[in-house]
């Protein structure tokens, strides 16, 4: 083993991780104003005030901007650890530390037969390509928890299905992680942690579920895939509205229910194929479980109403996970999504303006973004599909699938 060439990779990758991680800092502590809109004003302003209600014992039930299950009050409440701090500063601190706890993790999960160090390095470029919303916004404490579950997972499937439970009940989407765990003690270990937590969180504190409320009224939110549809319609006579709404930017007025509809018909047929793929890949190979969580993730992504720039921190942490593994098939959808995070960062909030405006500089980035996740959309999907469900006759599993990852799953 080449131990000098390994320590010297390493030594690079904690070194970029280093730098590029003080200038998001400088970012979000205002030391550099980086262009366009503040994006720490939701930390020092919603999150806060939110803070401020949570402390009290209850959910801020008067503020529709409210729309994250329960356990998103500990994350809110997390500054609390760090009491010498403003709350934003130590939120933000926070954050940056859950960003190295998903660095250690990728570099630990990069070692040994069959591993790679590649997750590490998608992790390490693609969180600044996201400029510094990634860390004045909740998602990478998330993505956190969220790797830890999909490294757990083919060991640890108990560990798993907690951790999982606790990520969906921070913030829905870790739920998907479970759409390749084939071991019923993941699923059990997810459904027991999930209903616990759920009734501690409704015993304890009034209106743990008033988000599910909020989040069915939001419409389509200006940065979605369905809001294509009336940023190119304003320049033909469409007679709508962008209005901040449900605490994002939306567009409000004639068809928009109709789009938002045809958005969730689309998260529906999104769930039947995940859904028809689960029955007909059988027991896949254990690498396969974090394929299959990407590829879940960005179905739910480009079919949802509301694509938020900090949504792609989630795509980033996964593809970094599918990248441990030398024999993931998600090498091009990795390389797609960290492209279509540079293209998010010059949508916003560099061309915020731009997007809200509907001009044509605005609608060709919010374009190429979408387009961009839609391809990879595509291609995880497609390489999923031919990667476990074998023609009739065919053995399931990928050939090169390594010796280290070929150990048998049982229930």
């Amino acid at each position: 083993m080449d131990t000098k060439g390994t320590g010297r990779s390493s030594a690079w990758l904690l070194a970029t991780w280093g730098v590029t991680r003080v200038v998001l800092l400088l970012f979000v502590f205002r030391v550099y104003a980086f262009p366009g809109p503040d994006v720490t004003s939701d930390v020092s302003v919603i999150y806060r005030g939110w803070y401020e209600a949570l402390r009290q014992g209850t959910f801020p039930l008067d503020d529709v901007t409210w729309q994250y299950p329960p356990a998103a009050a500990l994350a809110i409440l997390s500054p609390a650890v760090l009491p010498f701090l403003s709350y934003a500063h130590a939120f933000f601190v926070l954050a940056c530390v859950a960003d190295l706890v998903v660095l250690a993790l990728l570099r630990y999960a990069g070692r040994g037969p069959g591993r790679s160090s590649r997750g590490a390095w998608v992790w390490v470029a693609g969180v600044p390509l996201l400029g510094p919303t990634v860390y004045a916004r909740y998602d990478v404490m998330v993505t956190a928890v969220a790797v830890a579950a999909l490294l757990a997972g083919v060991r640890h499937p108990r560990a798993m299905g907690t951790l999982t439970a606790l990520g969906a009940l921070l913030k829905v989407w870790p739920a998907l992680l479970l759409v390749g765990a084939v071991r019923r003690r993941a699923w059990a270990a997810a459904a027991t942690t999930a209903a616990g937590v759920a009734l501690l969180f409704t015993v304890t504190m009034p209106g743990a579920f008033a988000f599910l409320t909020f989040q069915r009224d939001r419409g389509t939110e200006v940065e979605s895939l369905g809001a294509l549809v009336f940023h190119v319609a304003r320049h033909f006579g469409w007679d709508g509205q962008v209005l901040l709404n449900y605490g994002s930017i939306e567009f409000l007025g004639p068809w928009v229910d109709q789009v938002s509809t045809a958005a969730l018909v689309l998260t529906g047929a999104a769930f039947g194929w995940l859904l028809l793929w689960r029955l007909r890949a059988g027991r896949p190979a254990p690498y396969v479980l974090a394929d299959a969580a990407l590829t879940a993730v960005l179905l739910f992504t480009v079919t949802s109403r509301v694509i938020s720039p900090q949504y792609l921190v989630w795509l980033v942490g996964l593809a970094a996970v599918c990248l441990s593994h030398r024999a993931s098939r998600m090498g091009a959808p990795a390389v797609l999504i960290l492209l279509a995070s540079f293209v998010t960062v010059l949508e916003f909030p560099l061309g915020f303006s731009h997007v809200v405006l509907s001009d044509w500089y605005g609608i060709t980035l919010l374009a190429l973004r979408n387009g961009l996740l839609v391809a990879a959309t595509v291609t995880a999907a497609r390489r999923l599909w031919r990667a476990t469900v074998a023609p009739a006759g065919a053995a399931p599993f990928p050939p090169q699938a390594t010796r280290a990852e070929e150990t048998p799953v049982s229930s």
